[in-house]
């Protein structure tokens, strides 16, 4: 039996192709998978890490890094340290801010504060608080750094005079704390930390960049911070700073008087900051001449760095008082050493003094140079060397003990007083004074007598005060005004009538011209008696015979 069905067809061989357009779909998912990858690598900056005390503030995804106010990254993790004591911070920077990682950038929070020097981040309490950086001067990359707690004074950007100083007590400065030059603000402190190793306080300072040329090598820093008193030989002093110079302290600097400038000061030059301006202004005593006082009298109030002057002028200090100096115990003088700084002096004593062969010295002493001690201030009852020349004072030369040269001295004003007193104690003391208080004692007695006599004298006075102010509150008494005062009227009424036009003036007026005629009368009977007599009995004288007269009534 036959099979009916057609006769299966042969296979067709074909040679395969290379290429497959479906290939094209998976390839270009790899390209641009790949290009994806790359730009999601290349649009990523690098990570940063910075560790912080406390992330008080920072929340990871949130709080944004700044450079001068301007985004260059964000914070992407906060976790705790490994030793628990602090939190590391990962910043992813943004990728073109990468050049800022370098070697001493710096980060710190900026969040609110509140200090003596200022106040600052109040726009935080809306925006939130953030990280600021500022980029390190190296340019060497750097991926791990110590965030600071407390935001820079100023940016290391800003140009300026950066230096160090270093103080022995920090005071009330901190950071922030103003630098004035002749009352005015030229910088500020920066950093404060104490440094074990030399146990001394470290400033870091900066000196704006228009100020910078009044910073020499020879400048002197001291602290002015609260108010300065002292006394001493000069007597009380009193400085008081600017009011915010006594709340958040504050230096000075300048240059001490007679002392070059010298070369400007550079960067990181390191300065000593003194504690006040005096010990500042005194720095560049640099004494070379050392001698030896030895007095016979307490040096009570006399002081190290006592000033030692001659005639008022300030050319040394007193260095130290001790009895070391002296080889013998026996010697009870107190040995005073003093330095003398050239400098001071006119060149050439300067000169001679330095000489070793020079007898300028020996002669000053042979001539009455002589150390003494003098009172400076009657308040404080301070003591200062005084050299100078005393004309009658003995003879005397110079000395030395061990490697020192001794200088003659007197004994001060006050100690001579108190010789002089004593002198006079002793004569006081002498004084019969038993038999001066007897006597004393006797005139007392006797004023006692007295005053008991006078205070009787006294009672009876009162009495008779008593007696005169009763008698003239006597209503009677008190009535004779008004009686002597009638008794003058009539007085007065009385000469009224002998006056010129009074009657009784009228009436002796003719009295008298009675008495004239009567005068008269009688003088003319005189004159007639003493011529004739017999008239009287005859009559005058008639042509007849006279003949008497008969008596009158018949």
């Amino acid at each position: 039996m036959t099979d009916p069905s057609p006769p299966a067809p042969s296979p067709e061989i074909r040679t395969a192709q290379r290429w497959n357009i479906v290939w094209v779909v998976p390839i270009l998912a790899i390209l641009i998978g790949g290009w994806l990858i790359y730009q999601n690598v290349s649009s990523v900056g690098p990570v940063a890490r910075v560790r912080f005390d406390t992330a008080d503030g920072i929340a990871a995804g949130k709080t944004e890094v700044r450079c001068r106010s301007v985004r260059v990254g964000t914070v992407e993790e906060v976790e705790l340290a490994p030793d628990l004591n602090s939190v590391l911070v990962h910043i992813r920077m943004d990728p073109h801010a990468e050049n800022l990682l370098r070697r001493g950038s710096r980060f710190w929070v900026v969040r609110p504060r509140v200090s003596g020097t200022d106040i600052s981040g109040l726009g935080t309490l809306i925006t939130g608080a953030y990280i600021e950086m500022e980029p390190g001067t190296s340019p060497e990359p750097w991926t791990k750094f110590r965030g600071r707690e407390t935001p820079p004074t100023t940016n290391r950007s800003i140009p300026g005079l950066r230096f160090t100083l270093n103080a022995d007590d920090a005071g009330s400065l901190t950071a922030g704390s103003p630098i004035y030059y002749l009352g005015f603000e030229v910088g500020r402190i920066e950093t404060r930390k104490l440094d074990l190793a030399q146990n001394r306080v470290v400033y870091e300072a900066f000196i704006k960049e228009n100020y910078r040329s009044l910073v020499t090598e020879s400048t002197r820093f001291w602290n002015t911070s609260g108010i300065d008193i002292s006394a001493g030989a000069d007597g009380f002093r009193v400085r008081t700073p600017s009011f915010q110079a006594m709340v958040s302290g504050g230096i000075s600097f300048g240059l001490p008087d007679g002392l070059p400038p010298g070369k400007a000061a550079t960067d990181d030059a390191v300065f000593t900051l003194f504690p006040d301006e005096s010990s500042a202004r005194s720095s560049t005593f640099n004494p070379s001449l050392r001698f030896l006082l030895l007095f016979n009298q307490s040096v009570r109030g006399l002081v190290k760095d006592a000033p030692v002057e001659f005639r008022g002028i300030r050319i040394g200090r007193v260095a130290d008082i001790s009895f070391n100096y002296l080889p013998s115990s026996l010697d009870q003088r107190i040995p005073v050493l003093i330095e003398i700084d050239p400098a001071l002096l006119r060149s050439e004593t300067a000169n001679n003094l330095s000489n070793i062969e020079s007898t300028f010295l020996s002669d000053a002493v042979a001539n009455g140079l002589r150390a003494s001690l003098k009172t400076g201030s009657y308040l404080t009852g301070a003591l200062f060397v005084d050299l100078d020349y005393y004309e009658d004072s003995p003879p005397a030369e110079l000395g030395t003990i061990g490697e020192l040269t001794t200088v003659p001295t007197v004994s001060s004003g006050f100690a001579q007083l108190e010789a002089k007193l004593s002198a006079i104690l002793e004569k006081f003391q002498q004084l019969p004074l038993d038999e001066t208080l007897t006597k004393f004692t006797t005139a007392a007695d006797e004023s006692a007598k007295t005053i008991a006599e006078a205070r009787n004298t006294l009672k009876e006075i009162e009495s008779v005060a008593q007696s005169a102010r009763e008698i003239l509150d006597d209503p009677q008494f008190k009535a004779i005004p008004g009686d002597l005062r009638k008794t003058l009227d009539q007085l007065n009424t009385s000469i009224a009538s002998i006056g010129p036009n009074g009657p009784m003036q009228g009436d002796l007026l003719r009295t008298l011209d009675e008495l004239r005629a009567s005068l008269r009368s009688i003088k003319t009977l005189t004159n007639s008696l003493e011529e004739k007599p017999n008239s009287l009995l005859f009559g005058r004288e008639s042509s007849g015979n006279p003949t008497p007269r008969a008596p009158r009534g018949r």
